[in-house]
């Protein structure tokens, strides 16, 4: 499909994040460690890379007491619920249920797309590579109209890991925090956790679980945690590796305050960035306003500071100048009192930390309770930059159901955010298919954000799949945030989605031979 170009020139910019690594190994004259004799120059064999491979969050966990009398039962409508998965290049590829035994859909070589609506579990999509990894990217969605879990929970589908931070959620009364481990490998995984809340670590009664190889398992957060307002959750697993999220929903009373999954941001860093964070003009004190979360991941006290990077330039979040953090306990800073945008938010920190966000969307009320009105919430992960000597491109795909802002913001390596310079990418718009429909250049100064509504630089009635982000290199690196958002009469449902780091692009051995090699 041939695809219409132009050329857009920005002065705001928000940023997208994508990450790989070239590695490349050489034969050195060296001394055997075993004989002390020299070794004769190795030689560089290619290593091929291999499959791609996320795993999908499946149906959200219904609760248990579910009634035969809509009128009282918490869940009144069927979830309508999705997944999206494109390929920009693979060799071919499929969308399989989680214990591998059924094959939904599948991904032709080169550029694919593909949607499966209303699959029964979580749902595992790998693509082969080429010559290089495959460039995939997939979305889980769950969209629910009425009643407890009202809200759009999607996410980006996670490569599988041994170690993750899922910063958000509460087990708060009017509050569920379901953490939901999943096993796509062939081999049991012992999943490790670590709980914090607003005073620290969490004394757990159980804190390793098991997960069989291609299975789910749940975890109820606030049977091991109850009663904490702020949460996140360190997941390390041995044996295997897993994906993990966080089912958050809530209530007040009986009015539904958001759901969303809460997916894992960045390793703790001393700078974490945080994109798509699109807000309301609120009061400093308004519960629309969205939070700030962070977690000191170390041992020692730190100091942060927040900035944003808005479409005016870099600002420091009013109040956020210098945060005093203690170790352990999970913090909330209130994004109240914004002009209405889109921002990215970088936060520095003399030790590493961990963050998230919280945006919120007012609502109507419900006919249970019509003087609460209801909310919409939406997690927002950190993303990690780009090495520096490293342009790779990122791809995120579109939520069905759902319309989608791109948010872009231009982040300078240095702690200078403000420096001059401009970052630059091809911003590709991806239909049915997966192939490019509509491309924009986009030149973002650095230290500033940019929201781009995708259905106004597509032509009317073109169905898109994904958006596809073709950074220049730079002294900058681009930050990228999915805004999916669906209008209803009620209020607006919500949900931002983050690039997963893409794999490693070429890598290399050096071969030698072993001088012990037949002397024994």
């Amino acid at each position: 499909m041939s695809a219409a170009t132009s050329v857009v020139r920005l002065v705001s910019g928000a940023a997208v994040a994508a990450l790989v690594v070239a590695a490349v190994g050489w034969g050195l004259q060296q001394p055997s460690p075993a004989t002390g004799e020299t070794v004769s120059e190795g030689s560089v064999v290619d290593v091929p890379p291999s499959p791609t491979r996320l795993v999908c969050a499946g149906p959200l966990v219904l609760p248990e007491e579910r009634e035969s009398d809509a009128a009282f039962d918490p869940v009144p409508v069927d979830p309508l619920t999705s997944l999206v998965a494109v390929a920009t290049s693979s060799g071919g590829g499929a969308l399989v249920d989680l214990p591998g035994a059924e094959t939904l859909a599948n991904l032709t070589e080169g550029v694919d797309a593909s949607v499966v609506r209303e699959a029964p579990g979580p749902v595992v999509v790998e693509a082969q590579p080429t010559d290089l990894p495959a460039a995939l990217a997939a979305a889980s969605s769950a969209l629910v109209t009425a009643g407890d879990l009202r809200g759009l929970a999607a996410a980006s589908c996670q490569a599988p890991t041994t170690d993750a931070w899922l910063v958000g959620g509460s087990t708060e009364l009017g509050a569920t925090a379901l953490l939901v481990l999943q096993n796509a490998g062939s081999t049991p995984a012992v999943v490790h956790l670590d709980v914090y809340g607003a005073t620290g670590e969490v004394d757990l009664d159980t804190e390793q679980y098991l997960v069989a190889p291609g299975a789910e398992r749940v975890v109820v957060l606030g049977g091991l945690a109850p009663e904490e307002r702020r949460v996140a959750v360190h997941v390390a697993a041995t044996g295997g590796r897993v994906t993990a999220f966080v089912q958050d929903s809530t209530l007040d009373g009986f009015t539904p305050t958001g759901t969303d999954l809460v997916v894992a941001g960045a390793e703790p860093a001393r700078r974490q960035v945080i994109p798509g964070v699109s807000v309301l003009a609120t009061d400093v004190d308004d519960s629309d306003a969205g939070v700030l979360r962070l977690l000191v991941t170390g041992r020692s006290p730190a100091t942060a500071r927040v900035r944003l990077l808005g479409p005016d330039g870099v600002e420091d979040l009013p109040g956020a100048e210098s945060l005093a953090l203690e170790p352990g306990v999970v913090t909330d800073v209130p994004l109240g009192g914004l002009p209405e945008g889109a921002y990215t938010l970088v936060v520095d920190a003399d030790h590493a930390v961990v963050a998230a966000a919280m945006l919120a969307r007012p609502g109507e009320p419900t006919a249970q309770d019509p003087s609460v009105p209801t909310r919409e919430r939406a997690w927002v992960a950190s993303v990690a930059p780009t090495p520096d000597d490293v342009s790779h491109e990122s791809v995120l795909a579109l939520p069905d159901r759902a319309r989608g802002t791109l948010v872009l913001g231009a982040v300078a390596r240095s702690a200078e955010l403000d420096r001059e310079g401009v970052a630059a990418a091809d911003v590709r718009l991806l239909g049915s298919d997966g192939e490019v429909v509509v491309e924009e250049r986009v030149e973002l100064p650095v230290g500033r954000s940019v929201a781009l509504t995708l259905a106004d630089l597509a032509p009317e009635g073109t169905r898109l799949t994904g958006v596809q982000v073709v950074p220049d290199e730079s002294r900058a690196w681009l930050a990228a945030g999915l805004v999916a958002q669906v209008a209803r009469g009620d209020g607006v449902l919500l949900s931002v989605l983050v690039p997963v780091p893409g794999e490693v692009g070429t890598t290399a051995t050096t071969v030698r031979e072993d001088p012990r090699l037949g002397t024994r």
